[in-house]
């Protein structure tokens, strides 16, 4: 499967984006899908992580409350809402399928647990 980010971009501290992940190539709706990001100089970070149905949902605490991650398989879509941003949410995000299951797991929340992976969009929050 491939997918292609966007979205991101420049905002302010306290303002919202949404990104978007376009998926084509297989049947979207087989798998669980994720996003992470990657901070410069940090290592790569879970996010958000969704099932097959969209039915369960699982956030890391850092975005609980500020981030919400849905999809459309409808149009192959999965999407991250992002409010409330802080400087601290700058980095590329990148969104990821998982092929080894449909609903959520242990192997959700690492990137190891993800067989394909987009190319990244930046955000970047100015304080």
């Amino acid at each position: 499967v491939q997918l292609q980010a966007s979205g991101g971009g420049l905002v302010q501290a306290g303002g919202s984006l949404r990104l978007s992940c376009a998926a084509s190539g297989r049947t979207f709706s087989n798998y669980v899908m994720g996003w992470f990001r990657q901070a410069p100089g940090k290592e790569r970070e879970f996010v958000a992580a969704i099932s097959w149905s969209g039915g369960y949902t699982f956030s890391a605490d850092s975005v609980k409350g500020r981030f919400t991650i849905s999809r459309d398989n409808t149009k192959n879509t999965v999407y991250l809402q992002m409010n409330s941003l802080k400087s601290e949410d700058t980095a590329v995000y990148y969104c990821a399928a998982s092929s080894r299951s449909r609903i959520l797991g242990p192997t959700s929340t690492t990137g190891w647990g993800y067989d394909y992976w987009g190319q990244g969009t930046q955000v970047t929050v100015s304080s």
